[in-house]
């Protein structure tokens, strides 16, 4: 074979490896980055009233845990949604959370229950609204997040945020968190024991949240909600249920950042969405 065909056989090969490593730090269509059901079970059907509280992860302080347990009606909202006029979406009030998130913002703020713990700067809980009936769950916040205490603030968040926008929401009108609360070292996928260690953290979000639907971005947020079976390919825009609420996968935005010609998939995803919601598309 001709040294130079050689040259550039190896050169694909080596962009191919690339692509696919980032792919899967992405969670894009790259390898599954846990197993499937090792991480978020659901700990009871969802029910009609929005008071429920899951119960607090098993390392915290006694004064924190009983307060946890005692269940705590979600307060009521205050004003009406987000109106969008001209394809930009005002934001509502910021709903203050209830008690019962509270103590669970306090618990994961000081948790050392993996190794993720000593390279934060500060843990990243949630933003939005505790009563949205639209939850999106990212997989760990990334060095903007890391510094701001925020979820998705840095050029991922400002995709999602427009994607809300063209859903009809106001920014502060869904309630947004990771699977789990510390920066990943790079910013890589979080390991199976990691996203184990913060489950009881958005267990209890999403018990407390109680949204109609969650759209799961990336692989991971996906396996983790327990939406991914042994060998599924398949994942994206397939409909699946956790704790009897609809999950709907899609890409992450920051794999969006790099691939953009996925976009249409994302926005169709959305809009099916949006119809499980009864609003207007």
């Amino acid at each position: 074979m001709p040294e130079e065909i050689k040259r550039e056989l190896l050169a694909i090969a080596d962009a191919l490896d690339g692509l696919l490593h980032w792919e899967t730090e992405l969670s894009g269509d790259g390898f599954p980055s846990v197993k499937v059901g090792e991480v978020l079970r659901p700990a009871a059907p969802r029910a009609e009233t929005r008071d429920a509280v899951a119960p607090p992860p098993a390392a915290a302080a006694p004064a924190l845990a009983d307060q946890a347990a005692r269940p705590v009606p979600a307060q009521a909202v205050s004003e009406p949604p987000a109106t969008v006029s001209r394809g930009v979406a005002v934001p509502s009030r910021p709903i203050d959370p209830p008690p019962a998130l509270h103590v669970l913002q306090a618990q994961a703020a000081v948790c050392t229950a993996c190794g993720l713990h000593s390279g934060r700067t500060t843990s990243v809980f949630a933003r939005g609204n505790p009563e949205a009936e639209l939850v999106f769950v990212g997989e760990g916040p990334g060095y903007h997040e890391d510094q701001a205490g925020e979820p998705f603030v840095g050029q991922a968040g400002q995709l999602l945020d427009k994607m809300i926008v063209a859903m009809g929401y106001g920014r502060d009108d869904v309630y947004i968190c990771n699977v789990v609360k510390c920066r990943p070292p790079d910013n890589r996928t979080p390991l199976a024991e990691e996203a184990a260690a913060c489950e009881p953290y958005l267990r209890g979000q999403l018990a407390n949240v109680n949204p109609r639907a969650i759209v799961a971005l990336g692989k991971c947020a996906t396996e983790a909600l327990g939406c991914m079976s042994d060998g599924q390919k398949r994942w994206r825009g397939v409909w699946s249920e956790y704790a009897g609420i609809p999950v709907m996968p899609t890409y992450h935005p920051a794999f969006l950042l790099r691939s953009p010609q996925f976009k249409r998939d994302v926005w169709e995803d959305l809009q099916v969405v949006m119809t499980k919601l009864g609003r207007p598309r």
